[in-house]
């Protein structure tokens, strides 16, 4: 008699697990490009000796495709398979950072970084929908936070690889090794993600809208190229003139939206309770982090005249801080947890404060205030993405993880605009730090009304 084979819940376990890091990881290799290469500006700007709007494209180049085509890539997920694009996207995202690493002049490396952002949009719509998929009760809800801690750790870990490769000079690469490190990551993902993630059947049923592709591509470059760029060519009229025809083509697409029957981007989503709060709340998050990483480096930098592995050993505390509290939250009573994210933002409140405190006080209180500011990272971005789809059913995740993908990526964009430009244009790291602390407040207004909506779950 044929012996019949049956996982146990420990091999269940593990194979998702395994599954889980396979997707993490290129979520995590996504977020680092969009910050390691802001500690490498100086080096790349003397190589090719490139104006200071070059080197603008090429950080807002990656974050401009990415925010262009990431409705698009959630749809073709659902049009393709999620594991089929996910590996696409993996695989061009692989050639295109060797692409960057290999770059000649400084045209080919803004358009390799466009392509870089492209791909990185296949990838990333994928990692939640076959979470949401795969992943059910207690496994779910530690996956998403798990990604969520990686939304925010990807990021901050960018600027210290960054510094380290730079100072290190392998091979005598210069800046070359911050895109070429992703090569043999990306091979090694390209050949486990079949492996490790499910095969899933694409919905036949549905097709892509090229109408709110258009208009919604069209809108996203309106409005994120100019706040990209705009400071550094001094804001001519065109910036504001590209801005409020991007606003007029959003309302747009909303309206479009509403009225086909298979939208790119099923707005009606956002009445799942606590969705929308949720987003919020993200958003008010990842404004107020984006604008403080960008403009804390930029202090660093070319205020205090640090070098690039010195500004990125700086942010050890908050990614230490981050880290550890983003993984054993969990450990504290579940009575609690629906109070995390607001005591979490709160913190965040403390820590910015501290920055522009830390000025008036010769520097005394830097260290504490990223302490403060990492543990208010990983008590909120971590459970942020789990509490906010509590009540998202799993017929809609496609739909949640474009709404989801696309505000993450606009508010890291508007956060190192926003604050970018108003430290950039003569407001102190003070004056800059009040701000972060005042939208960060603003999002534990927003995280109370989710907090509710969880304690009702």
């Amino acid at each position: 008699m044929a012996a019949v084979m049956i996982d146990r819940p420990a091999d269940v376990g593990a194979r998702r697990g395994l599954m889980l890091a396979v997707l993490l990881l290129g979520q995590f290799m996504a977020l680092l490009d969009t910050s390691v290469v802001n500690v490498a500006m100086p080096t790349i700007g003397t190589d090719f000796q490139a104006s200071g709007a070059w080197l603008q494209l090429v950080v807002g180049g990656y974050m401009v495709a990415y925010a262009m085509t990431l409705i698009t890539g959630a749809r073709l997920g659902d049009l393709y398979g999620r594991r089929r694009m996910y590996l696409i996207g993996v695989v061009l995202f692989t050639l295109a950072s060797l692409a960057c690493g290999l770059a000649p002049a400084i045209l080919p490396l803004v358009l390799f970084r466009f392509a870089q952002g492209i791909a990185a949009a296949v990838m990333v719509p994928q990692i939640m929908s076959v979470i949401q998929t795969h992943f059910t009760g207690p496994a779910r809800a530690k996956a998403l936070s798990a990604y969520g801690a990686t939304l925010s750790a990807g990021q901050v870990a960018g600027l210290v690889v960054g510094g380290l490769l730079l100072a290190a000079n392998v091979a005598g690469a210069q800046w070359r090794p911050i895109f070429l490190i992703n090569v043999p990551v990306g091979i090694v993902l390209a050949v486990l993600v079949p492996r490790l993630v499910p095969a899933d059947r694409p919905t036949a049923a549905r097709r892509l809208d090229l109408i709110g592709l258009a208009i919604s591509t069209c809108a996203v470059l309106l409005l994120v190229l100019p706040m990209v760029i705009g400071h550094e060519l001094g804001w001519p009229r065109w910036t504001f003139v590209c801005f409020v025809a991007g606003l007029v083509l959003a309302v747009v697409f909303v309206r479009v939206e509403r009225r086909v029957d298979d939208p790119l981007l099923n707005l009606d989503v956002l009445r799942a309770r606590g969705l929308a709060v949720g987003i919020a709340t993200l958003i008010c998050t990842l404004l107020a982090v984006g604008g403080f990483m960008f403009s804390f480096t930029l202090h660093l930098q070319n205020g205090l005249g640090e070098s690039a592995l010195h500004s990125g050993l700086t942010w050890l505390p908050f990614a230490v801080t981050f880290g550890l509290v983003g993984f054993f939250w969990r450990s504290l009573p579940v009575r609690l947890h629906h109070l995390v994210v607001p005591t979490g933002l709160a913190l965040c409140t403390l820590g910015y404060a501290g920055i522009g405190l830390s000025q008036l006080a010769a520097g005394s209180l830097v260290w504490p205030a990223l302490v403060l500011a990492g543990a208010g990272m990983g008590l909120s971005a971590s459970p942020l993405v789990t509490q906010s789809l509590v009540h998202v059913p799993l017929s809609r995740a496609a739909d949640a993880s474009g709404v989801l993908t696309t505000a993450i990526q606009l508010s890291q964009v508007g956060g190192v605009t926003i604050f970018g430009t108003l430290f950039l244009s003569g407001g102190s790291l003070t004056t800059t730090s009040w701000y972060l602390a005042l939208v960060a407040a603003i999002g534990i207004v927003a995280g109370s009304f989710l907090a509710r909506s969880v304690r009702r779950a």
